[in-house]
Formats: C-alpha cells, structure tokens, sequence
C-alpha cells in the first residue's frame, strides 16, 4: 500500500469511526427513552472520543460503548438532573420573555450573560465527568473551575464548533452523520489541553 492509499484508507477509517459512534449515539439515546437515555449516550460518546484521543483506537467501538453506557448509567442521569434543572430555568426565562409585552432591554443582559456562562460550563462539564473518577459534587466544581482560568482554550473551542457548525450548516447531511461526534471529539480534545495543563499545577480537586 503506497502512501496515498494509506492515507485514504486512514481517512475513510476516521470517517466510518465518526459516523458510527454518531450512530450509537442516537440508538442508545433512544433505548434509554430518551430523557434516560441522552445523558449516559452523551456520555459514552465523550468517553470514546477521551479514548481515541489517548491513543487507544485499537478497541472495538461497540463493546466500549456499551460498557460505558452500561456502567455510568445512573451518575450520567444525575448529572443529567443538574444540567436540565438549568437549561429549564433558562428556558422558562425566555418563554416568560416572549409573551409577555416586554421588549428586549438591558434588564435581560444578565440572562444572556448567564446563558453564555452555561454554555462555557458545558464544554469541560461533559469532560470532566469522562477524564475523572470523582463524585458528582467534584464534578461540578472542578468543571467551573476549569471553565474559569481557560478562557482562551474556551474561545478557541467556540471558534472551532462555529466553523463547524457553518459547515454543517451548509451541508445538512453532515450534521446528521457526524454532528454529535464531531463537536464532542472536539470539546473533548481541547478540554484535554486543559486537564494536563491544570494537572501539571495541581490545581484540580477531589
């Protein structure tokens, strides 16, 4: 095999990867019922991605998946409980907001602040609860800790899923193959940057 070939090969090996961990991910969202099932789905996927980007590439993906699925069933719909109890709250804001006769103003700059904030949380949330064998509690903390002292590494991470998105954007199928994927392979690599930089400090707790 010459080195165009392997380099096809390697290509369309990444590609099957992604789209079927994507896959995955939809099908366990589902038998989960989707309110059990999308935290421990999401969850499984973040983990396999950790796992590609360790070098680990070798397992079959299916197995592991599962395992994780399996495993962090009941701590991911915890964790779970925590970010709807959220994303509720904000939803219920902005409903309030659309019917009733208020115009947008500056007394809502705290809400869109707030959802930005979220937003930022949930790039190391899903991370943090993959890369550490650390209690629910811990997770939460270190997570917004981490959020708070990368504040680069976290505009570089809304930079990379906004070109992604633009991508997806203009070729739906996309989105549909690799969307889940792809932005949590992303998240995940450059949440990693943070871990072994913040390690390296001793900065993490639990």
């Amino acid at each position: 095999m010459n080195s165009t070939s392997g380099f096809i090969y390697n290509v369309l090996e990444w590609v099957t990867r992604f789209a079927y961990v994507n896959l995955l991910w939809i099908l366990f969202t589902l038998l989960g019922g989707v309110l059990l099932g999308f935290y421990p789905a999401t969850l499984a996927m973040f983990a396999i991605c950790r796992d590609w980007l360790r070098g680990d590439t070798g397992k079959p993906v299916f197995p592991m998946f599962w395992e994780y699925y399996r495993r962090d069933f009941v701590k991911s719909n915890l964790l779970g409980l925590f970010v709807t109890a959220i994303a509720a709250f904000i939803a219920l804001d902005i409903f309030y907001i659309q019917t009733s006769s208020e115009t947008l103003s500056w007394t809502h700059i705290p809400l869109f602040a707030f959802m930005l904030l979220f937003t930022m949380y949930l790039f190391y949330l899903f991370p943090t609860f993959v890369h550490f064998d650390i209690k629910i509690g811990w997770v939460i903390k270190n997570a917004f800790l981490i959020m708070l002292i990368n504040p680069l590494n976290t505009l570089l991470i809304f930079v990379c899923l906004g070109s992604l998105a633009v991508i997806m954007q203009t070729i739906p199928a996309l989105a549909v193959i690799f969307g889940g994927s792809s932005f949590s392979y992303i998240i995940m690599w450059l949440a990693l940057r943070s871990f072994s930089r913040m390690n390296k400090g001793g900065e993490l707790q639990g």
